[in-house]
């Protein structure tokens, strides 16, 4: 293996070997352009698959901003082929809210700590070392797989996914569906542990909210300010309380939480239902409706200055094809005097819960834990899917990962101390490489 060991790499297993490498690159992507760039990631992860005797492609989409693509051979080509995928970049981490380096990949406590430890290149780990495992055996995947480890995907795939299926559409010729992260981890309530398989994904819409005045000396009595008219329609969305609203995927999570603790949606409601699963509650109870949260306030440059332009970014996840409806309320609620500005929205996706694919993954993860029960849910957020259904590629969220009760796995993702367990990673990539050589 190449790149990034040391003399510690002896104790350890392939697939943290290889996180912990990819966590020590730092591919911090700041959105709108800005980023640190995944070359050198890439790059490693290219090194990876030609020692596998593949023929990877690195594709970059702008300066620095580089996704591989390769392709494995199955035993039986004459099935569609299976797109196995992970972006490379992360978003920031500030250094002072850690108790550990962010981009250090250290190993504590059983557990890999870093940014991209979840989100996702524990997952890239997994699929590399799966690739290993199975073609350094001699065997062969039972299709051919498309290997993709995609740039800027935190940033909604704009030089990554999005890029590759616009320029590049025939590297993944062939492929029906694809896997990816955000799926197949375990959570555990009525003393009882499950796993969620993502078959369903929100809308995103980033909007830019702009409110304009007249500038002004700070001592003067103005009325029309930029800040305290931005500050009302940031608060007024931020404080939106949008209706439930069940999808068929959502519907039939609810209904297997119920029977799991032993009462019926009818006597729970949904979000009684959602909190009910504990830390897995982070993601569902999102899912169950519309949200709207600013992330960004911009505006002024000195202190007796007031400004003429406020700014504020909101990040907006609405329901599969809710989308226009939400914009439209949103111009409601933060009023005609407030410019909104689309920076980027992408497509929702759902997706049945059955099919060939539904039934290796339910199959596979039975094998590894036997009588725990696998249900679909919707991602709150988003994946590189969105990009591959473009082309007609149904995407899934499968990066298996058993989990110990009390960690709050929703909370890794974007927030500060993110870790994952060793033992999660070695049993990730056993189920990923069965279900690799098995479907």
């Amino acid at each position: 293996m190449t790149s990034g060991s040391d003399a510690s790499d002896l104790t350890l297993d392939e697939t943290t070997r290889i996180a912990r490498d990819l966590i020590r690159m730092d591919t911090t992507n700041y959105g709108e352009g800005r980023s640190n760039g995944e070359t050198e990631a890439a790059e490693y992860v290219e090194a990876c698959l030609r020692d596998l005797g593949l023929e990877p492609e690195l594709i970059d989409a702008a300066p620095g901003r580089t996704s591989v693509v390769a392709r494995v051979a199955g035993a039986n080509p004459e099935k569609p082929a299976l797109v196995v995928h992970g972006h490379l970049d992360v978003v920031p981490a500030d250094p002072a809210n850690w108790s550990v380096d962010p981009f250090g990949g250290e190993i504590k406590d059983g557990l890999l700590w870093g940014r991209g430890a979840v989100d996702m290149k524990n997952m890239d780990a997994m699929i590399l070392a799966s690739l290993r495992e199975i073609l350094g055996s001699g065997r062969r995947p039972e299709r051919d797989l498309v290997i993709a480890m995609f740039s800027d995907e935190e940033n909604g795939g704009v030089f990554g996914s999005h890029h590759l299926v616009t320029e590049r559409p025939e590297l993944f010729a062939g492929a029906t569906e694809a896997i990816s992260e955000v799926g197949g981890y375990s959570i555990t309530f009525g003393g009882r542990r499950s796993y969620l398989l993502q078959t369903s994904e929100k809308a995103l819409v980033w909007i830019k909210l702009v409110a304009t005045g007249r500038a002004a000396h700070g001592s003067r009595y103005v009325q029309d300010n930029a800040v305290t008219r931005l500050s009302e329609a940031v608060a007024a969305i931020g404080r939106t309380e949008w209706p439930v609203r069940l999808t068929d995927t959502t519907e039939q999570l609810l209904r297997e939480i119920a029977t799991i603790l032993g009462t019926t949606p009818e006597r729970l409601g949904p979000d009684e239902l959602a909190l009910a699963t504990g830390t897995a509650s982070g993601f569902i109870q999102a899912s169950l409706r519309t949200t709207s949260n600013p992330t960004l306030l911009q505006a002024g440059y000195k202190h007796n200055v007031i400004p003429d332009r406020a700014e504020a970014l909101v990040d907006i996840r609405t329901l599969p094809g809710e989308e226009d409806a939400v914009l439209a309320r949103v111009a409601e609620i933060v009023g005609e005097d407030i410019e909104i500005v689309v920076m980027h929205r992408d497509i929702g996706l759902e997706t049945p819960f059955s099919g060939p694919l539904v039934d290796a993954v339910v199959e596979t993860l039975g094998r590894h834990d036997p009588g725990a029960p696998v249900l679909p849910y919707m991602l709150s957020g988003g994946t590189d899917n969105k990009a591959l259904s473009l082309l007609g590629i149904t995407g899934y969220g499968f990066a298996p990962l058993r989990l110990p009760e009390h960690l709050d796995f929703p909370a890794m993702f974007h927030g500060v101390d993110e870790r994952v367990p060793l033992d999660a990673l070695g049993f990730g990539k056993q189920v990923l490489t069965d279900l690799l050589l098995d479907y």
